[in-house]
């Protein structure tokens, strides 16, 4: 289970403005192996305790958050992205940068987080879940928060079995990339 990030960890916005450059290039370094891009339109991120430290300090940043009740919600907010003991917790970006192009296919993807999967070594497909609250009734968000129940096997591959082939992609995972989530299930 991914450690949630705890109040004492986050500081105010001027002093992560001194430490940002570094914390950029460590989170940077981290989100390498747990980044996979599934066809032309899909980015899955896998999440963990540094990656969600990163965005809580850079959303005080951006938003000059100082207030106590606010920093909390941030923080919970972005812990409930973190898996659970046997899952990964993972940010999916659909990304299409034309706005006609991109209300028309998400208005036609909202099955979308039903047809995700994490390929386990035995060929199983595990279904994520997923935040309702990014599924309307005439489109899907762009930004999904996920949870694959894996157990304590990484996945081998992610992918999308929807029936519109733009979308039914699969991409196989490096070793080092299995090793970062197998990690990542065991800390």
């Amino acid at each position: 289970m991914t450690r949630p990030v705890e109040r004492s960890e986050i500081v105010d916005y001027q002093t992560y403005e001194e430490l940002r450059a570094d914390i950029r290039e460590a989170v940077m370094k981290e989100k390498e192996h747990r980044r996979f891009h599934v066809g032309p339109y899909l980015t899955f991120l896998f999440e963990t305790h540094a990656t969600m430290r990163y965005q809580i300090q850079e959303m005080m940043r951006a938003e000059r958050i100082v207030k106590e009740a606010e920093i909390l919600h941030e923080i919970e907010t972005y812990n409930e992205v973190l898996g659970g003991p046997g899952e990964l917790g993972c940010t999916l970006l659909v990304e299409l940068d034309d706005p006609e192009e991109r209300a028309t296919k998400l208005a036609a993807w909202l099955e979308l987080p039903e047809t995700l999967y994490a390929k386990l070594a035995d060929g199983t497909k595990i279904r994520p879940t997923y935040d309702e609250r990014q599924v309307g009734e005439e489109r899907v968000s762009s930004v999904q928060y996920l949870k694959f129940p894996v157990g304590d096997a990484a996945p081998v591959a992610i992918g999308c079995d929807h029936a519109d082939p733009e979308l039914h992609h699969e991409t196989e995972l490096a070793d080092g990339q299995r090793a970062a989530l197998q990690k990542d299930l065991e800390t």
